[in-house]
């Protein structure tokens, strides 16, 4: 339907909702609204599409759900920002998690306007509050350009911001991917972008392959069919080529050893996703 919400932002909320009710603290991420956001549906799509992952392949890929948006406040947290911009928002809650970063920045989430649309419904109905500080710009990503709402809705290009695009370029095309790496680089200098892109095959361990095995259909089913994974070497060159360069291009080692180390249970984010962040020079 037109006015339904992109049902893998739902996946991601339940997954972050999951996470936290499925696995022993400490959390990589504590989202505790993410279920509440999206309703009692949630139920009806866990029992609905859980049975077809294995237990393995649930667990490391609501880890990597969680882990992307951890890495990205992580960044935002240590670096010098005034606006957050949140690239297909979906049902993210970081505006009410982290009322410790949103008294010193605005944060803008960019989303297609019937997903934000639906949303919004949601933090009405929940009575979650809502400030000048997290602005809300309805984007058809297929329609315009970016920087064409953006403006509009307040965001100064002259302040330096940290852009989260993460869950969202699996889905794109390299064009697309392209585009959107080149309305961040006109950005103020010292701004950030941390980018979740879709692995080459090559790099996937069994967990990895298993999901997108499993995943491919699903997302096309629901209309959001995923693209071809990349490579690292290429994902950089893109990168580079769009006037970002990197600074952080962590192994999923790397991720293991900051966010779950010491664990018990040997819980990992999974090989499907790798996470990148490109800054303005």
């Amino acid at each position: 339907m037109e006015s339904a919400p992109s049902r893998t932002a739902m996946f991601a909320a339940i997954s972050r909702g999951l996470f936290r009710l499925e696995n022993a603290p400490p959390w990589v991420l504590d989202d505790a609204l993410a279920l509440a956001l999206v309703g009692p549906v949630w139920q009806r799509l866990r029992d609905r599409f859980d049975p077809m992952f294995p237990v393995t392949v649930l667990r490391e890929s609501r880890a990597a759900v969680c882990t992307r948006s951890r890495y990205a406040e992580d960044r935002l947290a240590t670096g010098d920002f005034t606006q957050y911009v949140i690239l297909g928002a979906g049902l993210d809650s970081f505006a009410w998690r982290r009322p410790d970063l949103l008294g010193s920045l605005t944060v803008f989430e960019v989303d297609h306007p019937a997903s934000q649309a639906w949303k919004l419904e949601r933090v009405r109905e929940l009575g979650l509050p809502l400030t000048d500080r997290q602005v809300f710009v309805p984007v058809d990503f297929e329609a315009g350009p970016v920087e064409d709402a953006l403006g509009p809705a307040g965001f100064d290009w002259a302040q330096p911001a940290m852009f989260c695009w993460t869950g969202v370029a699996p889905y794109l095309t390299a064009q697309a991917i392209e585009s959107g790496l080149r309305t961040i680089a006109a950005a103020a200098p010292g701004s950030e972008v941390v980018l979740s892109y879709r692995a080459d095959d090559a790099a996937l361990d069994d967990v990895g392959t298993e999901f997108a095995r499993i995943y491919t259909p699903i997302a096309a089913a629901v209309g959001e069919p995923l693209q071809p994974g990349w490579p690292v070497s290429e994902i950089e060159r893109v990168v580079g080529g769009c006037g970002l360069k990197v600074v952080d291009h962590p192994t999923r080692a790397d991720l293991q050893q900051r966010y779950f180390a010491g664990r018990a249970d040997g819980l990992r984010p999974y090989t499907f996703e790798t996470l990148v962040t490109a800054r303005v020079i």
